[in-house]
């Protein structure tokens, strides 16, 4: 008798920023490839790729959104045209994408307008950088989903760090 392998739909299930498996669907159609979580990872768990930004419709390569406080309120905007508010969008594919899944986990891009996790370059409506918040994506996943565990692609350096993240998961 060998040791039993468990099956892929035993297997933890992990959202992964898409850009970091290797997909070119960052803004400027380049990818942010991470051969720890791409490789290391998929030994322990199923991925699935994410990238909000492409699911609620644009394009690569595509304008770059930016967080922003109007108003009191976080909103996602284009930075060329920043009438164009893709929040609402965000939110809810957040809500249609955690509904769909059911997740073990998330591993996020840093600093990223849809999935980063207090990292992520606030700005004003007149476009100064006025601090960091999380990106909206990431941030509707956490108020929905607080017990949920959610980390950023760079607190997974190591063997040992991916090694501690998945022992979080069973």
């Amino acid at each position: 008798m060998g040791i039993a392998h468990p099956t892929s739909k035993q297997l933890p299930v992990v959202a992964v920023s898409a850009c970091l498996l290797g997909q070119p669907v960052r803004y400027d159609g380049q990818d942010k490839y991470t051969g720890l979580i791409a490789e290391e990872l998929k030994k322990h768990c199923r991925l699935l790729a994410v990238c909000p930004e492409v699911e609620i419709g644009l394009g690569v390569p595509r304008e770059k959104i930016q967080l922003t406080l109007v108003d009191g309120q976080f909103k996602v905007l284009k930075t060329d045209e920043l009438d164009i508010d893709v929040s609402g969008l965000l939110a809810d594919f957040a809500i249609q994408f955690i509904n769909q899944h059911a997740l073990s986990a998330l591993v996020l891009q840093d600093k990223s307008p849809s999935c980063g996790i207090e990292n992520t370059k606030l700005f004003s409506p007149t476009g100064e950088q006025i601090g960091l918040g999380s990106g909206l994506f990431a941030q509707t996943i956490i108020d929905l989903m607080p017990n949920l565990v959610i980390i950023q692609a760079s607190q997974l350096q190591s063997k040992k760090d991916v090694q501690q993240f998945v022992k979080r998961l069973i």
